[in-house]
């Protein structure tokens, strides 16, 4: 058996080494794209367009791989989001000798003269990648993506402008490597209603925010850390249990927070919550510019801000899919029926109260809306200086009564933004 080897083409021919072409020459059988087999008219070999037939590239390779020299040829880097991981996978690297090449997506960034290094890449070639791509669109200030004929430039904007994401400068470098290759930087709303020549290459580039640096934000933050009303905050310890009941992992999600107060739990919903949307909804004047004030110092740009007497207000919002009720006193049970008319398949409503009347209301109110119910009581006893050391002083207790909808089809895991540079 002889290895089989992948010449990545590059850009173009141009890209091509004398040993990517002494390859190319000693071919017996040369398969590749119709575009890249026409770059060698002369080579006399047995010829393999690739078209969609991928699956019958393999066995067409293994049975000519036994007595023949077989070059399989590749656009840019064949190990990169290429056919080459294909046939490595398939016939096994000891099988297969590769001659790696520019990446499109390296000369893009050459092209315009920005690092690389530290971009997320993601490729939209041949699959939809919702979850890569709104993970990279809110975790990096950098991206570099592989388009195809469906995923294009103008299919990227309106995909960004639709969740909120205009804060990029876009790059679109057509045929690249081509005489009449052409780079040109377009603002997302312009894009999206633009046609691109293939195949294309884009750059997205995050503009710095005008606003001053976000203070640091974490779960359960101090009372001082928020502008609030009096001590009327949702205490530390009970906004990080309370964090975790609403199950904000998956990416996409919609939070409604009901009764927001200072805005304590949406702001650090925001920490979770970076493809989606969170809307506070509070009705008294003041507290709405303590819920800005919050917003502005911690950056957190996907908290929408609603004033309204609950439980109107509510039409007009998008569906939730998560719901947290910090309170509700006496109109706790019409907020939940209202808000739970709402919730989404698979969703999750939390409610806090302090009041014991409250918890049989919550109870009910799940039960009338069919959701699975989860009941956790704490107190907290922080420490209180006396005159020759601490005592522990008790808060009020706190009942977090979380409601759960039947599952939907689980969504994907959203990436950590601390995750890898690159989208497998």
């Amino acid at each position: 058996m002889i290895p089989v080897t992948i010449v990545g083409i590059g850009l173009s021919p141009r890209d091509l080494t004398p040993g990517h072409l002494e390859a190319i020459g000693e071919a017996e059988v040369l398969v590749g794209g119709k575009r890249h087999l026409s770059y060698f008219p002369d080579v006399r070999a047995e010829k393999l367009a690739i078209t969609r037939n991928i699956a019958e590239i393999v066995p067409f390779i293994a049975e000519r791989m036994a007595a023949k020299k077989v070059v399989v040829l590749a656009s840019g880097d064949p190990l990169f989001y290429g056919i080459g991981s294909v046939i490595t996978t398939a016939l096994g690297a000891e099988n297969v000798r590769v001659l790696p090449n520019i990446t499109a997506i390296g000369a893009a960034f050459a092209r315009i003269g920005i690092p690389w290094s530290d971009a997320r890449l993601v490729s939209l070639h041949g699959r939809r990648n919702d979850a890569a791509l709104l993970e990279a669109l809110a975790c990096h200030h950098k991206i570099g993506l592989l388009t195809d004929p469906i995923h294009t430039p103008a299919w990227l904007a309106a995909f960004m402008t639709a969740h909120g994401f205009t804060d990029f400068d876009m790059c679109v470098l057509e045929k690249l490597g081509a005489e009449d290759e052409s780079v040109a930087w377009v603002p997302p709303v312009e894009a999206a209603g633009k046609v691109f020549r293939s195949p294309n290459v884009v750059i997205l580039h995050r503009r710095p925010p005008d606003r001053k640096e976000a203070s640091p934000l974490y779960p359960g933050m101090p009372e001082a850390a928020f502008i609030h009303e009096k001590g009327l905050i949702t205490k530390p310890e009970v906004r990080a249990v309370t964090l975790s009941k609403l199950r904000l992992g998956a990416p996409g999600l919609v939070l409604w927070d009901l009764g927001a107060g200072s805005g304590s739990v949406a702001i650090e919903a925001g920490l979770f919550i970076r493809t989606g949307r969170i809307v506070a909804v509070e009705r008294r004047a003041h507290r709405i510019a303590h819920i800005r004030a919050n917003q502005e110092r911690y950056g957190i740009e996907r908290l929408e801000i609603v004033q309204a007497t609950l439980p109107d207000g509510l039409d007009d919002l998008p569906a939730p899919d998560r719901i947290f009720i910090g309170g509700g006193g006496k109109d706790l049970g019409r907020i939940m029926e209202t808000a739970g008319a709402r919730l989404r398949p698979g969703g999750v409503m939390v409610v806090n109260t302090v009041l014991i009347q409250n918890i049989d209301v919550a109870l009910t109110g799940f039960r009338r809306l069919g959701l699975a119910t989860d009941i956790v009581q704490i107190q907290v006893s922080a420490a209180k200086k006396m005159p020759w050391g601490d005592r522990l002083s008790p808060q009020n207790p706190v009942w977090i009564i979380t409601g759960a909808a039947s599952e939907s089809p689980p969504k994907a895991a959203a990436a950590s933004c601390r995750g890898s540079a690159r989208d497998a």
